[in-house]
């Protein structure tokens, strides 16, 4: 036999056993004997999971605070009072003291009209009135003395009372001949002139009250309840003036319209140098309530589409609490609704969901 084909030989018995051992499945000693009986026991080698993914997440303690969100509403000034004055008689003007842009004081006499006949029937009743007080008076001395009865005396008083009522009437047609201002203010039109013909109710002139004026303005019925009366409020005038006044007015019945409701707001006047009719913006403070300012960067969604933010307790398990944003500042979102305790997540806040265990990182606060 030749040497090649004792190699041949041998390569084709090593690969003979080679299959054999493989084939028998025993490529190590994974088995022991167990007990007396010699059974062989296999050994199964378990593959251990794989550690659940931890994130790393920046988180920061919540500040609160006592926030009063600003209210902002247009209005426009307008006088405290206005009224048109009107004649009250017929006649022709005799004395005017209005002028246009002038100003009156209280129970002023500011117009009075020619009335002859008025006047002379104030004087008759006044002397028919003086006579029935004597006739009364000399009645009663002679029913005292018994020498008149006692339906003269009652008759004498009538007379008197019927002359004392003509007087009155009188009285109160002259009265009507003249014509005062109702409280203090500003002449704004003057409608007639002196020697003037006017009628009843013929309007004369209009009177504006400015000290102090009022902006009103509307407030919506979602804010309503944060508006007080004497709440201070500042406003903005459309010419830049800047003043501090207070709510006088809420009203209680929303205009059927807008569904808003009016507010009035008042401020000193003293020199009237603020008319009535300029555009202004009023500033009103809410009912303080404790929040937190946070950046508009964490707010996030929840599942359901709920806006709010992730926080982290103290067991580094994330969770969603629900916010409600009050406020937009220049230092960020001012919002209520994070739980007490809880550490608000401000980066990574994507990358988690509710019941995930997380590895915090104290950021900036």
């Amino acid at each position: 036999m030749t040497m090649p084909k004792l190699h041949r030989i041998a390569a084709l018995c090593v690969l003979l056993a080679a299959a054999a051992w493989i084939a028998t499945g025993e490529f190590a000693s994974v088995g022991s004997a167990e007990g007396s009986g010699g059974k062989e026991t296999s050994v199964t080698t378990a593959v251990a999971d794989p550690k659940p993914l931890v994130r790393t997440v920046a988180a920061v303690d919540p500040v609160f605070i006592d926030h009063a969100r600003t209210i902002r509403l247009s209005g426009v000034t307008a006088a405290d009072k206005r009224t048109v004055l009107a004649a009250r008689a017929d006649g022709v003007i005799n004395s005017l003291s209005l002028v246009k842009g002038g100003n009156v004081t209280p129970d002023e006499l500011v117009m009075t009209l020619e009335g002859p006949e008025t006047l002379a029937q104030a004087k008759i009743a006044e002397i028919s009135l003086a006579q029935r007080e004597r006739e009364l008076e000399r009645t009663d001395r002679l029913f005292a003395g018994g020498n008149a009865p006692e339906i003269e005396v009652t008759n004498a008083r009538s007379a008197r009372d019927a002359a004392a009522a003509e007087l009155a009437r009188a009285k109160a047609s002259v009265e009507r001949l003249e014509l005062r201002a109702p409280f203090a203010g500003i002449v704004d039109t003057l409608d007639v002139e002196l020697g003037e013909w006017v009628q009843t109710g013929a309007p004369v002139a209009t009177i504006l009250a400015l000290d102090p004026i009022l902006v009103q303005a509307e407030v919506s019925e979602l804010d309503l309840a944060s508006v007080k009366v004497d709440a201070e409020a500042r406003v903005r005038l459309a010419n830049g003036t800047e003043l501090v006044g207070a709510v006088r007015l809420v009203a209680r019945e929303a205009s059927s319209q807008t569904r808003t409701f009016p507010v009035e707001i008042a401020l000193p006047n003293p020199g009237l140098a603020l008319p009535s009719g300029m555009t202004a913006e009023v500033l009103l403070s809410a009912t303080p309530v404790r929040a937190v300012v946070v950046p508009r960067s964490i707010i996030t969604l929840s599942d359901t589409g709920v806006l709010g933010v992730r926080v982290v307790g103290a067991d580094n398990v994330a969770a969603f609490a629900p916010v409600a944003i009050i406020d937009d500042t220049p230092e960020g979102l001012v919002v209520t609704g994070i739980p007490e305790g809880q550490r608000i997540v401000t980066a990574g806040q994507d990358l988690i969901r509710d019941g995930d265990t997380v590895e915090v990182a104290v950021a900036a606060p």
